[in-house]
């Protein structure tokens, strides 16, 4: 699915460039020319979403050098990861992109399953599940995403109503998991638990209420001129770049580049659904905007289908060894209860080998790879996070630009600092 461009009023960058070219611009201050100022965007400022330090050069008004300063959130999740068991790591995953806890939790089981071999070995309701739980986070972060875009530029109701939209998905969380924001709800072989009496219907007028709300926020910001002159033709990033800088996610498909990893490589039960993958035409801010708007349509689509065709039976694999036993028979069987000691204190056991996973998180491509010597702790694992890539393109993206159009540029790439950082 191609988004387009029908918006032609004309661009920030075309009328800078046309007073720069005018007669006599330059002559009016000709003792000025050449000088230059540094500016610290940042890491202390709203629209940076979170503690990101840009060091600008600015001649006037227009960005002459960028540089992202990045760490100021690090807290050394991969090699806390070394001294960890697989499952005691999971709740770490949740402060990644804390915006998407559920997606994150998702990604790392899949990557610690490849490990052992069981990823083929998943129920069929557990896959649903996680489907359900990984488009509901998208669509909580791109809620997020576009109110907060929206708001940088001044457009302050549709952050209301996103934001309204937003609290639902956290209480339907709450209500699945026990916790709004740092969910750690799979499993390695499974899922914590099944889902609760009556969510599914919950689900369901979720689903209506926030389709309403999508069509809110597009006739709010589409078309509205402000927007428009503010992202279009603003922070445009080629085909050729997004690749060139590994760009993932609504960036690269933004940039008008067909890759999606749920179509490409699919995992857990997408390739049951139906679902369209929304592609820009142009690569700027407005393209990236439609993308998302888009893809949210696009996950209450294939969520419909997932709660519409959700299967029966276990939510875990059938295995004592690696998923911790029912407490009945913990505490009435002498097997159960060693497995149980052994799970808790040491861990699954896994095999030895490296293996890399990357799902399609709302930010992007979440990679894990893990590098195993045996045992219950893996002996190195790295987070490939979107985010931590997605900003690398700003020191080649933001020169040229005028300084008010940095606020837009950053709130259309949708980063999150958690994950950057790590």
């Amino acid at each position: 699915m191609a988004t387009t461009q029908e918006i032609s009023f004309k661009e920030p960058a075309a009328r800078v460039a046309e007073r720069q070219a005018a007669p006599g611009a330059t002559d009016e201050l000709p003792e000025m020319q050449g000088e230059k100022m540094i500016l610290n965007m940042g890491p202390s400022h709203p629209a940076t979403h979170g503690v990101l330090r840009i060091i600008l050069e600015l001649d006037g008004e227009i960005i002459t050098k960028a540089d992202p300063d990045i760490g100021y959130l690090h807290r050394g999740d991969e090699k806390i990861a070394e001294n960890m068991t697989y499952t005691q790591f999971i709740p770490y995953t949740d402060r990644l992109d804390y915006l998407a806890p559920l997606a994150n939790n998702v990604a790392y089981a899949l990557a610690v399953e490849k490990l052992m071999g069981i990823d083929g070995l998943l129920t069929p309701r557990c896959q649903y599940i996680r489907v359900i739980c990984c488009e509901l986070a998208r669509v909580s972060a791109h809620l997020l995403g576009l109110g907060a875009f929206a708001m940088d530029v001044g457009a302050l109701t549709v952050f209301l109503h996103t934001f309204a939209q937003r609290e639902t998905v956290y209480n339907l969380a709450e209500a699945l998991t026990g916790a709004r924001f740092t969910t750690s709800y799979t499993r390695i072989g499974g899922l914590s638990r099944d889902i609760p009496a009556g969510w599914i219907e919950a689900v369901r007028k979720f689903l209506d209420e926030c389709a309403v709300a999508i069509d809110e926020s597009d006739k709010l910001l589409t078309r509205n001129r402000i927007w428009v002159d503010r992202t279009k033709d603003v922070g445009i990033i080629s085909k050729a770049d997004a690749i060139d800088f590994g760009l993932s996610g609504p960036n690269l498909r933004g940039s008008g580049v067909d890759f999606d990893v749920r179509k490409a490589h699919p995992y857990l039960c997408y390739k049951d659904f139906d679902f369209e993958i929304p592609i820009g035409s142009v690569g700027d801010c407005y393209d990236r905007y439609l993308v998302r708007q888009e893809e949210m349509r696009q996950s209450l689509r294939i969520i419909r289908q997932a709660i519409d065709k959700l299967p029966g039976g276990p939510i875990n694999i059938p295995d004592g060894k690696t998923v911790l036993p029912p407490k009945d028979k913990v505490l009435t069987g002498m097997e159960e209860l060693i497995h149980q000691f052994m799970l808790v204190t040491q861990g699954v056991n896994a095999p030895k080998g490296e293996v890399y996973f990357g799902a399609e998180n709302p930010k992007g491509e979440l990679g894990f790879y893990i590098n195993s010597r045996g045992g219950g702790t893996p002996y190195r694992l790295k987070i490939r996070a979107p985010s931590f890539v997605n900003l690398s393109i700003l020191s080649k993206l933001l020169p040229g630009h005028m300084m008010s159009d940095t606020v837009a540029i950053l709130g259309s790439l949708d980063f999150v600092m958690g994950e950057c950082d790590r």
